[in-house]
């Protein structure tokens, strides 16, 4: 049994977990703004989005009451979190090209057939909260340290153009604390399910903010070299346009017709 004062603790810890949560389900709205005023999702990759939105659908399942009792601030979150990413998928679709958008379906196709066969073997197959907590538990420690793990794929692309452009800060430092705030949560009393995956989260998590912190210099050094780039490249075109022959020559013809008009 759990003490009282303990209990009281727990909920405290999961409604700021619950928060975290939150700024982490909105940290990426920045890079969704930036997505829609350049009309494209240039390098942005899909994959965090689509691995936290199969994550937050395992978790709502964990969180419901036939499932695992007494984690109602789990199902909430999570519940909030499935919607953001949704809305998330949806504007990336919009902005992707045909192949993009084709994987991005065939992966979410994959997700929902997942989600229904599980949902469907766990209440006809399993008739006790014990065992629907531990075949989910287990599910959901997978898909959570694919949610904090699926950043490593821009990681590689930091390391190889030693830019942080494309790794959103505020993503990591969301994943950061959210992990951090559920591990706490995690021995209020001690849920493996919990605490393992969000454990991961926490290193996976700090792993990004220190790349972040080696290579921010080195990102702001490359957007002013591509900035300079571009204002030389319309400067350059500018040249080339006022040094046109055909816009030269037009305008000696019209010299010429204007002294004919004058003579006569």
């Amino acid at each position: 049994m759990v003490s009282a004062t303990v209990q009281i603790f727990r909920d405290v810890i999961g409604v700021i977990g619950n928060i975290i949560s939150g700024f982490l389900f909105l940290s990426p709205m920045p890079t969704f703004i930036q997505i829609m005023k350049k009309g494209s999702v240039e390098q942005f990759s899909p994959f965090p989005y689509l691995a936290t939105l199969v994550n937050c659908m395992v978790w709502v399942m964990y969180g419901l009451p036939m499932v695992h009792p007494n984690t109602i601030l789990v199902l909430t979150i999570n519940a909030g979190g499935t919607a953001l990413e949704c809305f998330y998928i949806g504007i990336f679709l919009f902005y992707s090209d045909k192949e993009k958008r084709l994987k991005v379906y065939l992966v979410l196709l994959v997700e929902l057939i997942f989600i229904s066969l599980l949902l469907i073997v766990v209440l006809t197959l399993l008739h006790t909260t014990e065992k629907r907590s531990m075949v989910v538990g287990i599910i959901c420690i997978v898909f959570n340290i694919m949610m904090y793990a699926s950043p490593l794929f821009v990681m590689k692309l930091v390391i190889t153009t030693k830019s942080v452009e494309y790794m959103p800060f505020f993503l990591s430092l969301a994943s950061f604390g959210n992990g951090v705030a559920w591990f706490i949560y995690s021995f209020l009393p001690f849920d493996k399910y919990i605490a393992i995956p969000n454990g991961l989260g926490t290193l996976f998590s700090m792993a990004q903010l220190l790349l972040y912190a080696c290579y921010y210099r080195s990102t702001q050094r490359i957007k002013k070299a591509k900035k300079q780039a571009a204002m030389e490249e319309v400067d350059l075109s500018e040249v080339i346009m006022s040094s046109d022959p055909k816009k030269i020559d037009t305008k000696v013809q019209d010299g010429h017709r204007g002294s004919e008009i004058n003579g006569a």
